[in-house]
This record gives C-alpha cells, sequence and structure tokens, in this order.
C-alpha cells in the first residue's frame, strides 16, 4: 500500500505555493564558521521536499547583511580547500518584527520594497556566536516566527562550554576536569593563570569559550606552548576553556525528538583521527576527510551504549534543548563515559556525523530534515 501510495502522489501536480509551508532557511553569518554553515544548507536545501514546502533560501553575509540568496545547493559547496561564503549580490532582506506580520520583505536599490509572503518557519543553520547562540532565536521570539531546533537559553548555554558543563555538572552529569579564564583574569594576571592551569597536567586543549568546529583549539603538550594557544583561543573569543585531555575513545549521540516532543537517542557514532592530525581539528572535519575514520554503529560494547544514549537524552533534556543535539562524549580507558559538550546545531551536511548516526538508526537525511521542520511547525514561540 505504502509503494502504491508514494507512487501515486509522485504523480499529482506540486500544490500551489500558497497551501505549502513557506521554511526560509537562513545561513552563513558573522562567526568563523560561517561556511560550515554555508555547507550546511546546501545539504538542507537539497533535502527540503518542493512538493510540500516552499521554499526561501536566506543567507547573512559575514558582515552581518541579510540577503536573498539564490536556491542553489551547489553554490554552496566547499571545493577543496575553497570554501562558500553568501552572495551578497542578491536584494536584502528585512525580517518580521511584528506578532501580527510574518511577511519578508526584499529590498532593493532604487526599487519599492517586495513583499516576498509570510514565512511559516525559519530553519536556522548558522553555527557559532551571532546564531547558534540564542541571538537569531531571540530575534525570532520576538517576531513570533516559529524556527527549527532550541530556544534563547539552551542555544546560549549550549553555545557557552563553560555555563554547558556548568549545568551538566549541577544536574550530576560527568564531566572532565577544567577551568575557564576570563579576559579580566588574563589581562590582569595573565603568568598566574598558566601557573593555575598546569594542575590540569599536560596535554591539554585550550579552546575559545563560546565557538565551534574545532576553530581556535590548540593542543599543549607543555607549559612553553600554553601563550601561544592562548593568543590563538583568544582571537576567537575573550573567554578561554581548558580542558584537561581525556584518553579515551570519542564518541558521539544523536538526539531527536519525536513530534510528541519526546527526546530519542540515535546509533552510537565514533570518531578517529587516522593521520595527519594531533586531533579531530577543523582541517580533518572539512578538509582532510581522509585523514579521518567516521563509523557508526561505533563498535562498543551493549552496556557503553547504553549508557552513552542515556547520557545524550539527559544532557538533551537538563539543557532545555528543543528538536535536535548533538551530545559527544569520551569512553575513557577506565571505563568511564564523560560528556564532552552538546551542540544545539550540529554539523548538518549529509556527511556529517548527526545525520550519519541516524540514517544508521532508520531515519534518512530527507526525512530527518522534514521531521525537524515539522516539529517546528508544532511548536508554538514564546513562554513554553
Amino acid at each position: 500500500m505504502s509503494d502504491q501510495s508514494s507512487s501515486e502522489s509522485s504523480q499529482q501536480p506540486r500544490p500551489p505555493a500558497a497551501s505549502r509551508p513557506r521554511v526560509a532557511v537562513v545561513f552563513g553569518g558573522r562567526s568563523s564558521e560561517h561556511a560550515i554553515s554555508c555547507m550546511t544548507a546546501a545539504g538542507v536545501l537539497r533535502a527540503l521536499d518542493r512538493d510540500r514546502y516552499d521554499v526561501v533560501p536566506v543567507g547573512i553575509a559575514q558582515d552581518g547583511r541579510w540577503v536573498l540568496a539564490a536556491d542553489d545547493p551547489a553554490a554552496l559547496e566547499a571545493h577543496g580547500r575553497e570554501l562558500p561564503e553568501v552572495d551578497t549580490s542578491g536584494p536584502g532582506v528585512v525580517v518580521p518584527m511584528s506578532t501580527s506580520d510574518r511577511a519578508l520583505v526584499a529590498l532593493r536599490p532604487g526599487e519599492v520594497p517586495a513583499t516576498l509572503g509570510d514565512v511559516d518557519v525559519v530553519f536556522p543553520l548558522l553555527h557559532g556566536p551571532f546564531g547558534e547562540d540564542g541571538t537569531l532565536q531571540g530575534l525570532l521570539e520576538l517576531g513570533d516566527v516559529p524556527y527549527v531546533g532550541s530556544g534563547v537559553l539552551a542555544s546560549a548555554a549550549g553555545m557557552d562550554k563553560h555555563y554547558m558543563k556548568v549545568l551538566l555538572a549541577g544536574h550530576g552529569l560527568p564531566v572532565g576536569p577544567y577551568q575557564v579564564v576570563t579576559a579580566r583574569d588574563w589581562q590582569q594576571d595573565s603568568e598566574g593563570v598558566l601557573q593555575r592551569l598546569q594542575t590540569l597536567g599536560f596535554p591539554m586543549f585550550v579552546k575559545p569559550a563560546r565557538a565551534g568546529s574545532s576553530i581556535g583549539i590548540t593542543k599543549v603538550d607543555d607549559a612553553a606552548g600554553l601563550p601561544a594557544a592562548f593568543e590563538v583561543a583568544r582571537g576567537h573569543d575573550p573567554k578561554v576553556v581548558v580542558e584537561a585531555a581525556i584518553i579515551g575513545r570519542e564518541l558521539e549521540c544523536g538526539v531527536l525528538q519525536d513530534l510528541d516532543g519526546t527526546p530519542r537517542a540515535s546509533e552510537l557514532g565514533e570518531i578517529e583521527v587516522v593521520s595527519g592530525h594531533a586531533f579531530y581539528d577543523f582541517e580533518a572535519k572539512y578538509v582532510d576527510e581522509a585523514d579521518v575514520r567516521l563509523t557508526t554503529p561505533a563498535d562498543v560494547p551493549a552496556d557503553v551504549r547504553d549508557r552513552v544514549r542515556e547520557l545524550a537524552v539527559q544532557a538533551f533534556e537538563v539543557m532545555g534543548c528543543e528538536g535536535l543535539a548533538r551530545v559527544d562524549v569520551f569512553w575513557t580507558t577506565a571505563g568511564d563515559v564523560v560528556v564532552n559538550e552538546i551542540n544545539t546545531m550540529p554539523g548538518f551536511t549529509p556527511h556529517s556525523m548527526y545525520p550519519r548516526m541516524w540514517a544508521a538508526s532508520g531515519v534518512d537525511y530527507p526525512a530527518l530534515v522534514d521531521r525537524l521542520v515539522q516539529l517546528a511547525l508544532r511548536r508554538p514561540t514564546g513562554l513554553r
């Protein structure tokens, strides 16, 4: 019956745009993860079913301008080491700021502003600050526009590795040893900071507190490497998180809500850097993919699988996440599972670990994208 229904539906004419929910796919942004967001948008634009949705691509340029983008996924893909960026040649876009108006407006120099029509839901695919961190979510809440993914608080706390760890540890979830260095700490007593950090032991990882895609992270093997690592991290964020290295295997788990809001955990994935990189850095993730082995389902004992999946759902709920998240953990040589971080808008290209894990769990990429849009359409904005 399902095959017949599918065949019959494919022969029907596409419904008029007015009867289809309008999805604004927003990507790019001001953060150092601009290119990754563009690559994510390429995958989502390809996956959205135009028979079910009217799709409007909206890019945010690196200077913060919102522009109407071409519906051309190929233009948003990476080509070797050449990374994509938002094309700013299109008309500017004004987003709705009234609870009674959800219309996007296009602005072309010398022309009367043109209404693009109401938006039913926004799919925000920004990574990093000024997008993934609750700022865009707050803007959409002000305009009463439904959107995919977590709200303001979960997005902000999930972006900030410091407060993420505070929340997780405060609810009894295991996190590794770490220290936080604020801009004032560094300015007033950088030598004291460097001395204090050595209590974590070497190696350690120096990270911008509010960045993703492994941008700005340095693995430090001795005290001599700390000052340079701080300069790298502080180039992306004045607040720095320093983590003790945890010896073990790096595992990931996706969380996705059912349409009734129940969070479910995916099969596990494992990341192994096999050559060329000291850790799973930006180049390994997005450029030198041959140097990395991504495995899903991960080959781990059943009790470890169950523990990771349980912790992933717990982390999702502790942080107040909605829609989706990816939870990264370490399975240590001592047999413990330690939560490393949670990502409220994980990498979402078809080759990213989050979609891979759900594909291994029986939810393919188009179905995953559709689920997230449907969840957003069902969820109210405002207090909930």
